[in-house]
């Protein structure tokens, strides 16, 4: 068949919001003459976040322990350490908070629900869209799984030029599958209306454009065909698991199997921190992290924020960990800290941390925590995220993750917020990646000289500093 060149926001709409995008297609791609040149994909910036962070100690051991999980990906990425926050300080208060809302920004908060600047995506956002993004598009996406809610940045990670937040945070599945997917309205309220909204898939809206583009007038080859079936089947899955899962009241009977976190109020009361399983913890955000590497896949967003647990994070967790088929440590906050409520929560482990000793519980929560991120990464490098250029998503895009703090005790600020973890990506060749390397300079410079390889005029921080180009990470 002669190659068609179709768009590649190819879209699928249906009634309502609803809007399905294909995932790249050989008919997407440019032939003969055209594909001489470099394909062109999209500029994406995502910033991911973790809580309680990284002992800087504990990041010397390289691949060795508590970053293990990133191996598989380590040709992919850039460790970065010795990147120092101590700007972000705010007398008063500690690195739970300031170093969290400094993470992409390099600047200390604007009171309780504002930034101290903009986040790298938003800049680049700015710089590449400043008339805004393609049609049919989430502007930003910011989605995550967290328990402190006390101040905002403990677990919004996006900001817009001025330090407002760039999106409200959509922490159910449903509400991130609902952001990115549009809704569909059926009508009558309660119970009966969720069962006919189950019943009512977003897929079922654009059953005409499916059959076209699966039947005999489709501009689609065999094999875009049988992809297009496949991609749609997956939607279908992650929408029953998002609107299935039910969620935790606690003045409620006790809820089935299939509930899993609570949100909300009860999801921090009163910063007391909840008992929650690794199961139940790790389900649900593998679900928001598929959701949301879909949506990437899919070109429906290209910036915005995801996190893996709070800034300060206060939770009890129990339950086996396992990684490998291997049965890896046994959490059991309360009992091995021999203590309730807030001291029975696995931030304590930070609180102690101590470098002459094995910090073997503190160790676990930290590998957890970078398997959940690896397997969102894993997502955005898989066959079904290779591009035009013939790298993956992950490849393309800047993603840089980090978190609070470089230490955890509260008791020494410059320790507190210097070696603060920092990894990211190539950028579709920006960056050096396949190595660790101690990089030995504020995240200031580090943030705007990653803006620079984006061509972007803001800079980060105070216009009068003198900037140090961190050079070392530049391919």
């Amino acid at each position: 068949m002669s190659h068609v060149l179709l768009n590649r926001r190819m879209l699928l709409k249906g009634l309502g919001s609803a809007a399905i995008g294909l995932p790249l297609l050989e008919e997407m791609i440019p032939s003969s003459l055209a594909a001489a040149a470099q394909p062109q994909v999209p500029v994406r910036a995502f910033n991911v976040f973790f809580g309680l962070g990284i002992p800087a100690p504990l990041q010397t051991e390289g691949f060795d322990d508590v970053l293990e999980p990133l191996k598989p990906l380590q040709d992919k990425l850039l460790i970065m350490r010795n990147v120092d926050q101590v700007r972000c300080d705010e007398k008063g208060i500690n690195a739970h908070y300031d170093g969290a809302s400094g993470a992409f920004t390099a600047e200390p908060p604007d009171g309780e629900a504002k930034a101290g600047g903009p986040s790298i995506d938003q800049v680049i956002r700015q710089t590449h869209y400043p008339k805004g993004l393609p049609s049919g598009m989430v502007p930003t996406l910011i989605g995550g799984t967290f328990f402190r809610r006390s101040r905002v940045g403990r677990y919004v990670h996006s900001y817009n030029l001025d330090g407002t937040v760039a999106a409200t945070i959509q922490e159910k599945p449903r509400d991130l599958f609902e952001r990115v997917f549009g809704t569909v309205s059926a009508g009558g309220s309660g119970n009966d209306a969720a069962q006919r909204r189950l019943r009512r898939s977003v897929l079922d809206t654009v059953v005409e454009d499916y059959r076209f583009y699966t039947g005999q007038n489709s501009p689609l080859g065999s094999a875009s065909k049988a992809r297009v079936a496949d991609h749609l089947d997956r939607i279908r899955e992650y929408e029953r698991r998002a609107f299935a899962m039910q969620h935790k009241n606690r003045n409620a009977p006790e809820p089935p199997p299939r509930s899993k976190i609570p949100h909300g109020g009860p999801a921090d009361p009163g910063g007391q921190g909840i008992d929650i399983t690794v199961e139940e913890l790790t389900s649900e955000w593998r679900l928001l992290a598929d959701i949301y590497a879909l949506a990437i896949q899919m070109d429906r967003v290209r910036f915005g924020s995801l996190t893996f647990l709070a800034a300060g994070e206060r939770i009890r967790l129990t339950g086996d960990y396992e990684y490998n088929g291997e049965k890896r440590w046994t959490f059991d906050d309360p009992s091995q800290l021999r203590a309730s409520g807030d001291k029975g929560c696995s931030h304590e482990w930070w609180h102690k941390f101590n470098e002459k000793k094995k910090n073997e519980a503190l160790r676990a929560h930290a590998h957890l925590k970078m398997r959940e991120v690896s397997y969102f990464l894993q997502a955005l490098n898989s066959g079904d995220a290779r591009e035009a250029n013939g790298r993956t998503i992950l490849e393309n895009s800047l993603i840089t993750i980090s978190t609070e703090s470089g230490d955890g005790r509260h008791n020494d600020v410059k320790r507190e917020l210097s070696g603060v973890f920092h990894c990211i990506t190539g950028a579709n060749g920006r960056f050096k990646t396949g190595q660790i390397m101690d990089v030995g300079q504020e995240g200031l410079d580090v943030y705007n000289t990653l803006l620079d390889a984006f061509g972007a005029k803001v800079k980060l921080g105070p216009a009068k500093r003198d900037a140090t180009a961190v050079d070392a990470i530049r391919a």
